[in-house]
């Protein structure tokens, strides 16, 4: 079951304001409603890593803070199997923040994906009203094992929606992670082509890849900040449309660098590499955009806005920051400007 795959671009962690899109008002209400129940939930450090459980539920996962500071975002000139969407390398400053310290599994994703939260409660919550994805015609895995195993094939508004569902059960701001704090947290202070170094013989160690399908989760050896799977076993989305020159945009030394919001429905921005992929593919700054070639084998018509059943290899991590923004700007990540087809 080989498959072509590949990696990706850009931006931040404390998002900055922007032109304001039209609402749709009844989700800008709902959206108000989870703000409120993050802003009342009791505030945490962000110097400290936790534990969460996803509320009417046994799955817990786990969150490793991340400190602020600054890097080269993108890869050297000197360095082997650099692509022209690396550069020019940007000095970035990124406040603290937490990230996944595994790609989201099936048994977290699952809750969502069937809407089980609902089930044998009279009472609903501001997460069952969030946008759910109707049943697969497929079995999601494609064969490759569900228990322990990264959850796939969902498109980058499933992933945004699932941010946005699990905001909503647990009462604290979830989203999918900018491509700078994705490369600031995969790097984990090195400067080489891997997080492990620029051998590629060691990344054996650390990630599942040029193999016949995934690997369980933390199946391997994390990077210096407790990260599991950052290189290879799925490629992970990121909350940026995908721009070639994305890099070249940024000001300051260092910059503060910013959240690239989508305009279009492709490309989004997608990091890490997988498991089909070679370890050139699998570099901290490797990037990649998403196609409409993903959904190829759906069964749907119209596609699903939900699933890319010819994308077995795609999946996230969540972020979570440590400031609490406006609604209007939570609205925009959870949807992302563009809501449908993508």
């Amino acid at each position: 079951m080989k498959l072509i795959a590949g990696l990706f671009v850009l931006c931040a962690s404390v998002l900055p304001a922007y032109s304001t899109p039209e609402f749709d008002p009844k989700e800008l209400a709902l959206v108000r409603q989870i703000r409120e129940k993050i802003l009342a939930a009791a505030a945490s450090s962000a110097a400290a890593a936790y534990e969460e459980k996803i509320p009417d539920t046994a799955v817990t996962f786990r969150m490793q803070p991340i400190p602020a500071g600054t890097f080269l975002l993108g890869s050297p000139l000197t360095e082997k199997n650099r692509q022209p969407d690396e550069g020019p390398q940007t000095r970035v400053a990124l406040p603290a923040f937490w990230i996944g310290q595994h790609e989201v599994t099936w048994s977290e994703y699952e809750i969502f994906m069937f809407a089980s939260d609902a089930v044998g409660r009279t009472t609903k919550t501001e997460a069952d009203a969030v946008s759910h994805p109707t049943k697969p015609y497929v079995e999601m895995s494609f064969g490759m094992g569900r228990e322990g195993y990264p959850a796939i094939s969902m498109t980058h508004h499933a992933a945004s929606k699932y941010c946005q569902w699990l905001s909503a059960k647990t009462g604290r701001f979830y989203r999918l992670p900018t491509e700078a704090e994705w490369e600031y947290a995969t790097r984990a202070g090195t400067t080489t082509a891997y997080s492990s170094g620029d051998d590629p013989a060691a990344l054996a160690a650390y990630a599942v890849f040029s193999a016949d399908k995934y690997g369980k989760v933390g199946s391997k050896k994390p990077n210096a900040w407790g990260l599991f799977d950052v290189h290879g076993n799925v490629s992970e989305w990121t909350l940026d449309q995908y721009e070639p020159d994305a890099y070249s945009r940024l000001k300051g030394d260092p910059a503060a660098a910013a959240w690239v919001r989508s305009t279009q429905p492709y490309p989004h921005a997608v990091r890490g590499g997988n498991w089909s992929d070679g370890p050139e593919l699998l570099r901290s700054a490797a990037r990649r955009g998403s196609s409409p070639d993903w959904k190829m084998l759906d069964p749907q018509l119209p596609k699903s806005v939900w699933y890319h059943t010819s994308a077995p290899w795609i999946g996230f991590r969540v972020v979570r920051q440590a400031t609490i923004p406006s609604a209007e700007e939570m609205y925009r990540i959870w949807n992302n400007g563009v809501a449908l087809d993508h």
